[in-house]
């Protein structure tokens, strides 16, 4: 799995896992959201992404 597709799909679990969170437990996780949301579309212009950094240092290499 490339880091780049890993990406996705943490930020596709995060964001409905906030949105779960706001609909059960507070309408503040949204914003955690909207921090994801701001993270994927500052990396669309800088190509780099705290995550991907991670994912690099946890061993997910580029295929």
């Amino acid at each position: 799995m490339t880091v780049e597709r890993s990406l996705r799909g943490i930020a596709g679990f995060f964001i409905l896992v906030s949105l779960l969170l706001a609909h059960f437990v507070s309408i503040k996780w949204l914003w955690f959201t909207g921090f994801v949301g701001v993270n994927l579309f500052q990396s669309a212009f800088t190509n780099w992404c705290p995550m991907m950094t991670i994912l690099g240092k946890c061993g997910i290499c580029e295929k």
